[in-house]
């Protein structure tokens, strides 16, 4: 796709954050779950799907737009890191130790579902039956010849079931929409923000990214600034509590581009990716929430707490659905960010072991 100029960019993508923001509108006015995120991913996968507007046709969401957004997530979940975190240490082996087993048998599992039900090639059911680590997957499934559009796809509609019937599941449990006005302020300031406190929390959010980069951390935009926000919270040297505006802001993007994801992706092959990826997040539920049940019993931290932590999400949405619920979103947040990194380490050893390597030129 040609670059397309900065004005232009700018224009198409403050239209699209319009169509965005009448679909969070309307959630919320419905009283949907995280209302600004998922109104915001529905309206704009319609535009893209049902619309086709010629004015995107050169359109890509802008990724260092949302990498903004994520960081501020950072910075908000980096508020929410408290003392309760570090007495939770020495249950941290067994909740690992089940991160290995569900990555492992999610993946195994998916690969059968894809591949048995499906009818995908073996490389397209490897890479699209990764629990996490989006980019990598496609990347290297990419190199391996599986079919980049379906993996694409499936991996795409995997982060967007999940983090649509999660929310709605456990509105319906606890009887009240997740992500409402209540649950957004938690750990939020609901009084006006001083130009100041605005300008130190985007400062936080820069030099986060900044340094996860500099250093190499997983899931930088994210885990970078969280940990810079921390750091000022627990030593008391800055208060860098987010307003409830710029929480349901990052929301908006982040579901507005995933919704720009759809851009190109035909109906049939969505129609045939999607019930499969209701499947494939079923069965990866299911385990997730046995697993959370075992460590209950074992480790005493809250089944639904667990069950966020296993949710095969991506990190940020993940992140928003704990801050939603004051779920202990750092602990949720630890917990995914190596979810992908064991993913990423199992597909590269199962691909070697399966023969399922880069492909020769």
């Amino acid at each position: 796709m040609p670059e397309v100029p900065p004005f232009r960019l700018v224009w198409q993508t403050a239209l699209v954050l319009a169509f965005g923001t009448l679909g969070g509108a309307f959630a919320a006015w419905a009283h949907l779950p995280m209302p600004w995120m998922l109104g915001g991913l529905f309206a704009s996968a319609l535009v893209v799907l049902m619309w086709e507007p010629g004015f995107l046709n050169d359109y890509a969401f802008p990724l260092k737009f949302r990498t903004g957004f994520v960081a501020l997530i950072g910075v908000m979940i980096g508020t929410q890191v408290t003392a309760e975190l570090l007495t939770l240490a020495g249950d941290l082996p067994w909740t690992m130790a089940a991160l290995v087993i569900f990555v492992a048998l999610a993946h195994l599992g998916n690969m059968a579902i894809f591949q048995r039900l499906g009818g995908y090639d073996r490389a397209t059911a490897f890479y699209s039956g990764t629990p996490g680590g989006l980019m990598e997957s496609i990347v290297m499934g990419e190199g391996a010849g599986a079919d980049i559009r379906v993996m694409t796809t499936q991996q795409f509609l995997r982060i967007i079931v999940v983090i649509t019937l999660l929310p709605l599941g456990l509105s319906l449990w606890l009887g009240e929409p997740v992500g409402s006005a209540a649950g957004l302020s938690a750990g939020a300031e609901t009084a006006p923000v001083t130009p100041q406190a605005l300008f130190l929390i985007c400062l936080a959010a820069g030099l986060g990214l900044w340094l996860g980069k500099l250093i190499r951390l997983p899931a930088a935009q994210l885990s970078g600034p969280l940990i810079l926000a921390a750091l000022a919270t627990v030593t008391g040297v800055l208060d860098l509590h987010l307003p409830v505006w710029l929480i349901a802001s990052a929301q908006l993007v982040i579901g507005v581009s995933l919704g720009m994801r759809f851009k190109g992706v035909g109906l049939a092959l969505i129609r045939r990716c999607a019930w499969l990826a209701l499947l494939s997040v079923g069965y990866m539920m299911a385990l997730g929430a046995i697993l959370s049940a075992l460590l209950w019993q074992i480790t005493g931290i809250e089944w639904l707490h667990l069950l966020i932590s296993f949710a095969p999400g991506g990190v940020a949405e993940m992140s928003i659905v704990a801050l939603s619920l004051a779920a202990n979103p750092a602990l949720v947040s630890l917990h995914h960010v190596v979810r992908i990194l064991l993913t990423v380490v199992e597909m590269s050893v199962l691909a070697r072991l399966m023969g399922l390597g880069r492909k020769a030129d």
